[in-house]
């Protein structure tokens, strides 16, 4: 249990357009595409989990409407499921230190990081 809870702790969500700093730690993109108009250097990521995001089909489909908020989560939930492999890359990154989640969305409170980190917490 105290392992959970030091997690916890070390989680962030961050959009890549904001400045990166150092107490990001490890900043993991967990966006599909990558976003539009950041060079590699700017974006400072140091892990790009591509395979983590929600399928094009659902990221098509939800296209961040708040109404669809509740079925995108059961339905990007139900692929990560799926893909415990990716998963268990960032807890293992948690163990060395701070993770943040990066995402490209615009929708700073409907985006599969709030997902992923709400799913990392449990």
């Amino acid at each position: 249990m105290q392992i959970f809870k030091r997690m916890r702790m070390k989680i962030k969500i961050k959009r890549v357009y904001e400045k990166p700093s150092k107490e990001d730690g490890l900043r993991i993109l967990v966006d599909r595409l990558w976003p539009r108009g950041l060079t590699k250097q700017k974006a400072a990521i140091n892990v790009w989990l591509k395979e983590i995001a929600p399928t094009t089909e659902l990221r098509k489909w939800f296209a961040h409407d708040p109404k669809k908020w509740i079925e995108f989560k059961k339905k990007y939930l139900q692929e990560l499921k799926e893909n415990k492999e990716q998963i268990s890359i960032i807890k293992e990154r948690l163990k060395q230190g701070p993770v943040t989640l990066v995402y490209a969305a615009r929708d700073e409170e409907y985006n599969e990081a709030q997902v992923l980190e709400e799913l990392l917490n449990r």
